[in-house]
């Protein structure tokens, strides 16, 4: 039969040689942290004695961290794809029908020399009527053409550092304004807008992980209450006898960081789960796209950090709980009873 360690007094030390050639600094410091010991196996063990229920709470812990934490790998893959994207952004500048091959040359070489540009390659219209007709099938139809309606292109690639949507639209503007250029094209458009949803989806996860770590917290408050209500005799016991608030408190913190620790377990199997479910059809469509998008999952790290979080999130949820209705428990009640 398990000792409550709320009505358990301490017992005293029989041996007072021991106790006397021992600093009294250490003797405190050794009967606190056996005790926290005692009072955390405890807690454990109560839990253990009702798993359907412990069970429940753990599992809406891990639901509503999951969620968040999926949400916020998935934007971190979208947004190192969109990262890679626009690093290998490229300005493609072609030139006047009439520009000759060496002009384009000349106009290569100037374009090279500018800081933000870190390599220039030349398509003379020859080579992308060729490339065009290898790609396309067209054989037949480009034969009746009597001359090359393809211009000189420029293919601009940007140094590291101008690889941003700033950095690209001033090296557009330089390429634009050159002479012999017709047209210059870069599609980043499109990339600015998924940047822009993503980071109004980041804002909208954080909001929602906001929410549902309030959410944990009036779960394992309303969970820790409830534990107090049933515990009432003990705690007036062990109040009458001398017991501090914090030797009171210290069981239902424990239980509240245990529900913590199963609830962050739980969040990190759902989302080893959820990623082993969804990685083969993502890998499928992203082939499709030829893209190597994946989704990522926690690292060691992420998966530690979780669990932390989660049992913070318990204690906190604790220690609202007894903050509140521990102070309406005073030995008092006995004697009015």
């Amino acid at each position: 039969m398990a000792v409550d360690p709320l009505s358990k007094p301490r017992k005293p030390d029989i041996a007072r040689g021991a106790k006397a050639s021992r600093s009294p600094w250490r003797e405190q410091a050794e009967s606190y942290f056996i005790h926290h010991r005692k009072v955390a196996r405890d807690s454990a063990s109560r839990m253990w004695r009702t798993p359907v229920a412990s069970l429940m709470t753990w599992t809406v812990m891990g639901v509503a961290l999951a969620l968040p934490v999926a949400l916020l790998l998935l934007l971190t893959s979208l947004q190192g794809v969109s990262a890679g994207w626009e690093s290998g952004a490229r300005v493609t500048a072609y030139m006047k029908l009439d520009a000759s091959l060496e002009q384009t040359r000349k106009l290569a070489e100037e374009i090279g020399a500018d800081g933000r540009v870190d390599g220039v390659e030349l398509i003379d219209r020859d080579r992308a009527l060729t490339e065009f007709r290898a790609s396309s099938g067209l054989d037949d139809a480009l034969d009746y053409l009597d001359e090359n309606p393809l211009p000189h292109t420029l293919l601009i690639t940007p140094e590291e550092s101008a690889r941003t949507a700033d950095g690209v639209a001033s090296l557009l503007m330089f390429v634009e304004s050159m002479e012999g250029i017709e047209r210059v094209q870069v599609d980043l458009g499109w990339l600015q807008r998924l940047n822009a949803m993503t980071d109004l989806l980041a804002r909208a996860v954080w909001a929602l992980a906001i929410l549902l770590a309030a959410a944990v917290v009036l779960v394992i408050g309303n969970t820790v209450r409830l534990s107090i209500e049933s515990r009432r005799d003990e705690i007036l016991v062990a109040k009458l006898v001398g017991g501090t608030d914090g030797f009171v408190r210290r069981p239902f913190l424990y239980t509240g960081a245990w529900f913590g620790l199963g609830g962050g377990v739980v969040a990190w199997i759902l989302l080893q789960l959820s990623l082993w479910w969804l990685s083969g059809p993502i890998e499928r469509l992203a082939g499709l796209y030829s893209s190597d998008f994946s989704l990522s999952g926690l690292s060691f790290d992420g998966a530690f950090a979780l669990i932390i979080v989660a049992m913070l999130l318990g204690w906190l949820g604790a220690w609202i709980a007894v903050k509140r209705h521990l102070d309406d428990i005073e030995p008092g009640e006995i004697a009015g009873g």
